[in-house]
């Protein structure tokens, strides 16, 4: 099962099981879906009307820890913690996880000091072990360990929920890209049209080159044939040019001492 596959059977679970509570009855529910190994999206929970009633209530603190898993890092935990309750082992885990997937978000080779700082995380090999153990074989991201180079290089990595705004950003840079292919389409498809007519134009230069020759050929045939008849006719003709053994075999007249 991939891990699209599995997200969305996890959602649909975890929304039944929110909308089945209210109140402080959602507090369960909602560390085990934060600290559930294969969960990575909370928007779809976010959304569930028991949930949103938490707002301005004395269980908000709920709902603000929902929010920080959907879009927060690591970090922002941490510049909340008077504000938020202690997380367990499994929910720190997963905030660490969902950290390496906002800052691969923006950029695709992760230095290993911003990641130790991001993470804290005291030395590479701790880096390493956490990014093959609890990242690339968890399958939320693969991509390469650069240890000359001391970064990591993301080759994928697991989508987030979208963060408030994040939403009218992502449809300008679609919208952008869209007109940026079309564009390119219509380049294609001249240039195309022009290589089209390029080869017709080469086609046709070719059939009237082979057309001369084949002229040129004929004419110099035509010359050579009338060339050829022509000394036929000479060497044909009445009074043209003796044979030898006929001129000796003709009686040589005398001429008369006193002519």
């Amino acid at each position: 099962m991939d891990i699209e596959q599995k997200q969305a059977e996890l959602i649909d679970l975890f929304v039944k099981k929110a909308s089945a509570n209210k109140g402080s009855a959602l507090a369960p529910v909602i560390v085990e879906a934060t600290s559930h190994p294969s969960l990575f999206a909370f928007s779809e929970i976010l959304a569930v009307p028991t949930v949103s009633e938490l707002e301005g209530t004395e269980n908000s603190v709920l709902l603000d820890v929902l929010r920080l898993f959907a879009h927060g890092t690591w970090s922002d935990y941490k510049n909340n913690i008077n504000c938020l309750p202690p997380l367990v082992p499994d929910q720190v885990l997963k905030m660490k996880q969902l950290t390496v997937l906002t800052l691969a978000e923006t950029n695709k080779v992760l230095p290993y000091d911003q990641l130790m700082q991001e993470l804290d995380v005291r030395n590479v090999r701790e880096l390493e072990d956490f990014l093959i153990n609890e990242c690339m074989y968890a399958g939320v991201v693969r991509g390469k360990l650069d240890q000359f180079r001391r970064c990591f290089e993301v080759q994928f990595a697991a989508g987030r929920d979208l963060r408030p705004g994040q939403l009218g950003n992502m449809i300008e840079t679609l919208s952008n890209w869209l007109t940026t292919s079309d564009n390119l389409l219509v380049s294609i498809k001249e240039k195309i049209k022009w290589a089209d007519n390029m080869s017709e134009l080469d086609k046709k230069h070719r059939k009237d080159v082979e057309d001369k020759v084949e002229d040129v050929k004929k004419s110099l045939a035509i010359k050579a044939d009338m060339d050829f008849r022509g000394h036929e006719e000479i060497f044909s003709e009445s009074g043209g040019v003796m044979d030898y053994e006929e001129d000796r075999s003709r009686p040589k007249r005398r001429r008369h001492p006193f002519s």
